[in-house]
């Protein structure tokens, strides 16, 4: 079972990561994910970044080191990693690592009542997520092939290889469905249960 981190936020792990490399102020760690294009799998914006460096401060997670000031930007903290939050960097990483954790997503969620569609409908849905999936893996193997062109090294886009992995089951995953929904003893039990004039056949 997952821990209950005195941060929660999956943010808050990326700023302890960033900072187990060097001290940093929150303008600079914000372009740092971009760079890394960290920010496709953590979604935060400028006002959530501070929070989360604010909440790692008051944890003890991290800690003030300077203050920087030039005549072109105005005055900068510089956040530096504390004994306590390296500690608590590897642990929380440990954990994500090696324990599965049930994450609840949308599309389940749409599986789980997928028969109250009429079988003709889901499949047209679910051919125009095969579309969409096929764009998204287009779009995540152009840009890695970027990335490495420049130089990065494999096992920074290692997410990436992963989202390509998730994305092609994915499609086996809806493809091997769409045949079933297709299946005329499918369409047959779903006229029985859900036709017209039944319980959830969508007339009002």
């Amino acid at each position: 079972m997952a821990k209950r981190r005195a941060v929660g936020n999956p943010l808050a792990l990326a700023v302890l990561s960033g900072l187990l490399l060097e001290p940093m102020h929150p303008y600079e760690m914000g372009r740092r994910l971009k760079e890394t294009g960290k920010d496709r799998n953590i979604k935060y914006n400028r006002g959530s970044l501070y929070m989360v460096v604010e909440q790692l401060a008051k944890a003890g997670f991290i800690a003030e080191q300077e203050t920087v000031r030039d005549t072109a930007r105005p005055e900068r903290t510089v956040y530096a990693l504390t004994g306590t939050g390296r500690a608590e960097l590897y642990d929380w990483m440990r954990e994500l690592v090696a324990e599965p954790e049930h994450e609840y997503p949308r599309f389940g969620v749409a599986l789980s009542l997928l028969g109250v569609l009429d079988p003709a409908e889901a499949v047209e849905l679910l051919g125009r997520r095969v579309v969409a999936l096929d764009r998204e893996a287009a779009e995540i193997t152009a840009d890695t092939a970027r990335a490495k062109e420049q130089g990065v090294l494999w096992v920074f886009l290692v997410e990436e290889d992963y989202r390509l992995a998730l994305l092609d089951a994915e499609r086996r995953f809806v493809t091997a469905l769409i045949d079933g929904l297709t299946a005329p003893e499918y369409v047959r039990a779903w006229q029985d249960a859900f036709g017209e004039g039944k319980p959830w056949s969508g007339e009002q």
